[in-house]
Order: structure tokens, then C-alpha cells, then sequence
């Protein structure tokens, strides 16, 4: 077992005390104001924002999931993460994230006063989106809190430190009490220095980050030069039939299982629900995460879409040469990795621990884990963030005590940052592995989320009580649906997530009054969503004959398709880097370039031309 160096163990400690001197640089720009705490005074440009935010989807979570998915699916590994789905990204850098924007609202939840307005249904609507923000945060939190304990008990064992510990931790606990070490420099960083302190945190971090993938990925590149590659047929194309197609039985046999426990095996009915799930949930609009509060803090609405749209850029083609190149180490060296967990039992999300430990050398080493804590605690950071906005700027100041004082607001941040802290420690002692938490996230959570959300931008009849209600139905139903129905993947449970949200939704509209005429007719010329607007926009253009409609749908919609293809070659490209295929490299070099040519031309161009 090969155990951290000096050299490695003096990076690591030098990262955590760069990101605490972070903190305490910062710590007084952030106590100016709420803005400056929140968001950072909104005066970050926008590809540092973008840069945060990859950073915090750099996770370790997510990478030890990716690096699975790879390992075990090859090239089609790239379309599983659809299940976010990671191309809400798109639609966000299209045209959502200039809408979100131009609200000037400092949370998702004070968003609701601009379209509901102050009544009765609009309050209703404001608590029950704190009750969902808060809730979605403390399942990133626990998320991440499982990754990073499976990540650092590898290269720390327990046997290490227990003779040093006043207490016995059971094995299946181990992961838990590494994962509260190190949130605990999270913390520090995150409620001291606010979004200014995570995102120059972030900053280092990506920079780590990058450095760390370019040599991994190299480390891969060269192994599968210098070796035979033993992959089942189908495994290095995109394309996939109705079956998956791939039998690990003569290679490793114990893949073919995970597969089955997985329930990918059909996979063009999973392709087609993950799609199906995915464009809905990306109509619907950022959920009241970290992501939304980077969105929230640029400085104008076309920074807002250039943000959103840097993240795909810089995130895609650096993660995957980690991950590809991880995945190729694992494959080529397969027997020398030890994939057995405290319980004795094979886990395959051990395959990224692992491999740092066998193949990175003395000094990357270093580099590399610090890399990976920091993007635990990047994540970890964001979403501590947006939890402390809606707890204070959504509850606090909003209904306790409106007048408090910069010190009082200050304070207040405080408090909650550590009891959210504390509540995802104790939920994460509850879940049961990386993949457990993500798929009751992306496909249980979300699920409820989605009918609420995309009729709030898209029909003018749909009001507060419409939106508490489906809101209300779709939390009940994914509570309950997938009690009743444990065996099925929770991909599969989203219609009828999605259908309980739609009817709270419609009855709750029609239970209640319209929306103020007033706030309807200020959302619409303000933000001028397209859909179903047409008695707004009637009266409207008795006000101002030279109004305009938005008409940029099917232009949207083209943009957004491009996107994706192109957000999808940055991902799929790296992988034939590493894997040395030298002929679909050229085919994805020659698909990114037309779309960047078309991107520049029908969505950058235009991102300054002003909508009257």
C-alpha cells in the first residue's frame, strides 16, 4: 500500500492553508453588505464566475462516479450523465440564465415576488421554494460528504489513526468521519470570505485541477500506447442498439453485475427517458443551487449567458482527460487494484482512489488529492452558500427581522452556515454510497421540481397557489412514489413525479385569482419569456403599440441543439485522445469546429442586441 510522501503531504497542507489565508483576506469585503456576502457585490466578471462554477462541478463525487462510468460503459459512459442532465448547461448559456438574471433578485425564492408578486399565493410560493433549496442542498452536502470519506479512507486507513481517535468507528462509518474532518475547512472558507472567498478558492482549485488531469491524462495516453487494451466489443463507440450490448463475461465478470445493479441494460429505453427527463428539467430553469446564485451574481444578463456558457468550455475537456485517463489505467492494471471496501466487498466506485494510488507519482500525488479535497470543498462551499442565502435572505431577513444591521445579517450567516453543516453530516451518515444520494437527486428530486418550474415561465395564467401546490405535490409524490415502488431506478419514476406536480399544479391555478395584471405585464416586458403570453402581451400593446414580442424560439431552440452537440464532442474528445482513436478524434475536431462557427455567429453575436 503506498502511503502519502512528505513532499505529498506538504502540498496538501499548503493548499488548506492558501484557501483559510483566502478566507481571511476576504473576510472583510464580505461584511460590507448582504450583496457583497451573497453574491459577491455583483461585480465578479463573468468567466471567473464561469471558472467557479466549473470548479464546483468538478466534484469528487461526481469525478469517482464519471471515472466509474467510463471504466464500465466506455464511450457511451458520456451520454449517462445526461441524467442531470449536464446539458442544462446549454440552455442555461442560451437563454435562461439572461432571463434568471434580469430579475436582479438575490435568491431563487425572492425571484417569485417578480412573478407572483406579494399576495397570498406568492408567500406560499416563496416558502415552499426555501423548503425545496434547503432540502436540495443538504443532498448535495450529504453527496459530497460520502465522496471525499470513500476517497481519503484509500490513501488513510483506518488502521492509521484509530490507535489515536478516543472512540471505535464501524467500517461502513469510516468514510463518514473523514468526510467531517475535512468539511470542517470548508466551513472556514465558505462563511468567512462569502461567493468572493469561494470563487478565488475555486480559482486555485481549477488551476490544481487542471494541471493534475493534463499529467493523468498523459499517464493514460501512455499506457494504452504501450499496452493491450482488453475491453468488450462496442466499448470505444458512441452508438449503442436497444440493448447495451457490452459482456464483460471473459474479461471481468464481475462488471457484468454492475451493469445489472446499475438497470442501463436496455439502454435505449434509459437514453430515451433520460432525454425525455432532461430537456424538461432544462426548460424548467436552474434549481436553487450554487449554480443559480453564480448566475445571480454577474453583472448584467449577457455576462449572465456567457458564464453559463463558459462552463462547458473549460469544465468538459479537462475533466474527461482525468477521467478517460484514470479509466485506462484501471483497465490496462486492473489486477493491481484492490477494489475491496471496509466491508469486504467489491465496489467499483474504489477504481479512482485506487488508480491514484498505484500509477500517480511522489509529488502529483500531492497535487492531485489536494485537488480533489478542494473540489470536494468547492461543491461543498457553493451549496453551503446558496443554503445560508435562502435560510437568511428568504427567512431572516424576510420574515424575523427585515431591519438588521450589517453585524446581525453577518452573525446570522454565521449560525446557519454551521447548523446546515451539521444537519448534512448527520443525513449523511443515512446514505448509502455516491451513487445512492445522486440518483435520488437527479431523478426522485428533480423530479418533483420540473412541472412547477417550467409553467411559471411559460404560462401567464399560472400563479402562486399553482406553483405552491405542484410544488407541494411533487415533494408528497417523491416522498412517497419511491416507498411504493423501491425496485424501480428512479429515471423511471419521473413521469409520474412529473404528472403529480402537473395536476397540484393546474388545480391549484384555478383555485385562485389570476396574478396582479400590474406584475404580470412588469415580468413579461422585463423578462419576455416566450409561450403563453398572449393577454399579457395584448395589453401590453394597448399601452405601447412598438412593443415587441420575444420570437427568438425556434432561433433558441436551434442554439440550444448546437450546443449540445457541442457540449457532447468536448466530452466524447478526450476520450478518443487518451484511447489513441485517431480517426473519430478528426471527426469530433471537424463537428466542435462547425458548431463553434455557428454558435459565434446565431448566439454570441447576439448576446448584447437589446430586445425592445
Amino acid at each position: 500500500m503506498k502511503l502519502l510522501n512528505t513532499v505529498d503531504i506538504v502540498i496538501i497542507l499548503l493548499y488548506l492553508l492558501t484557501i483559510v489565508i483566502i478566507g481571511l483576506v476576504l473576510k472583510k469585503r464580505a461584511q460590507r453588505s448582504k450583496d457583497d456576502y451573497l453574491l459577491g457585490g455583483k461585480s465578479i466578471p463573468w468567466y471567473l464566475l464561469g471558472l467557479s462554477n466549473a470548479s464546483g462541478m468538478f466534484d469528487i463525487s461526481g469525478t469517482i462516479w464519471l471515472v466509474t462510468l467510463m471504466f464500465v460503459y466506455g464511450i457511451k459512459s458520456a451520454w449517462i450523465p445526461w441524467l442531470w442532465p449536464v446539458f442544462n448547461q446549454v440552455f442555461l448559456m442560451v437563454y435562461l440564465s439572461k432571463w434568471l438574471r434580469r430579475s436582479n433578485a438575490t435568491t431563487g425564492a425572492e425571484w417569485i415576488g417578480t412573478r407572483f408578486g406579494f399576495a397570498k399565493g406568492a408567500k406560499l410560493s416563496h416558502v415552499i421554494v426555501v423548503i425545496f433549496a434547503l432540502i436540495m442542498c443538504l443532498g448535495y452536502l450529504a453527496y459530497g460528504f460520502i465522496g471525499l470519506g470513500k476517497f481519503i479512507e484509500i490513501f488513510i486507513p483506518w488502521e492509521m489513526v484509530s490507535n489515536y481517535v478516543p472512540f471505535d468507528v464501524t467500517p461502513e462509518y469510516v468514510p463518514h468521519f473523514y468526510g467531517t474532518i475535512f468539511t470542517f475547512f470548508a466551513v472556514f472558507y465558505s462563511l468567512l470570505g462569502g461567493m468572493s472567498g469561494i470563487v478565488w478558492a475555486d480559482v486555485v482549485q481549477f488551476g490544481i485541477m487542471t494541471v493534475a488531469a493534463l499529467v493523468i491524462g498523459y499517464l493514460g495516453f501512455q499506457a494504452v500506447g504501450s499496452n493491450t487494451l482488453n475491453v468488450p466489443d462496442g466499448w470505444m463507440s458512441p452508438f449503442f442498439g436497444w440493448e447495451l450490448n457490452l459482456d464483460w463475461t471473459h474479461i471481468i465478470p464481475e462488471v457484468n453485475n454492475k451493469i445489472k445493479e446499475d438497470g442501463f441494460g436496455l439502454f435505449t429505453i434509459f437514453f430515451m427517458m433520460m432525454v425525455f427527463k432532461g430537456l424538461l428539467v432544462s426548460v424548467a430553469g436552474p434549481a436553487p443551487n450554487y449554480d443559480m446564485q453564480k448566475i445571480l451574481s454577474t453583472k448584467s444578463a449577457a455576462e449572465a449567458s456567457k458564464m453559463s456558457g463558459f462552463v462547458s468550455v473549460i469544465l468538459m475537456p479537462i475533466r474527461y482527460l482525468m477521467i478517460a485517463g484514470f479509466a485506462a489505467l484501471a483497465l490496462i492494471y486492473y489486477e493491481k487494484l484492490d477494489l475491496l471496501n471496509s466491508a469486504g466487498e467489491i465496489d467499483f466506485e474504489l477504481i479512482l482512489p485506487t488508480a491514484i494510488q498505484q500509477f500517480v507519482p511522489v509529488g502529483l500525488l500531492g497535487l492531485l488529492l489536494a485537488g480533489l479535497i478542494a473540489a470536494f470543498m468547492s461543491t461543498f462551499a457553493g451549496t453551503l452558500n446558496a443554503a445560508q442565502a435562502y435560510l437568511v435572505n428568504d427567512i431572516y431577513l424576510k420574515y424575523k427581522k427585515p431591519d438588521a444591521n450589517p453585524k446581525e445579517i453577518r452573525n446570522m450567516n454565521y449560525i446557519t452556515g454551521v447548523i446546515v453543516v451539521i444537519v448534512s453530516i448527520i443525513l449523511g451518515l443515512f446514505a448509502k454510497d455516491v451513487n445512492s444520494v445522486l440518483q435520488w437527486i437527479v431523478s426522485v428530486l428533480y423530479g418533483s421540481y420540473v412541472g412547477a418550474n417550467i409553467l411559471k415561465w411559460h404560462w401567464w395564467r399560472f400563479n402562486g397557489e399553482g406553483f405552491f401546490w405542484g410544488m407541494v405535490a411533487g415533494l408528497v409524490s417523491a416522498a412517497v412514489i419511491p416507498e411504493l415502488f423501491p425496485d424501480v431506478l428512479g429515471l423511471y419514476l419521473f413521469p409520474w413525479l412529473l404528472l403529480a406536480s402537473l395536476i397540484g399544479s393546474v388545480i391549484g391555478t384555478y383555485s385562485a385569482p389570476p396574478t396582479d395584471e400590474a406584475v404580470l405585464k412588469k415580468f413579461y416586458k422585463n423578462v419576455k419569456p416566450w409561450g403563453f403570453w398572449k393577454p399579457i402581451h395584448d395589453k401590453l400593446l394597448i399601452e405601447d403599440p412598438n412593443f415587441k414580442k420575444n420570437e427568438s424560439f425556434g432561433m433558441d431552440m436551434f442554439n440550444v441543439l448546437i450546443g449540445i452537440t457541442a457540449q457532447t464532442t468536448l466530452v466524447i474528445l478526450p476520450m478518443y485522445i487518451i484511447f489513441r482513436q485517431q480517426t473519430p478524434i478528426y471527426i469530433s475536431l471537424i463537428v466542435l469546429v462547425i458548431c463553434l462557427v455557428l454558435l459565434k455567429k446565431f448566439w454570441w453575436n447576439k448576446l448584447e442586441e437589446k430586445i425592445d
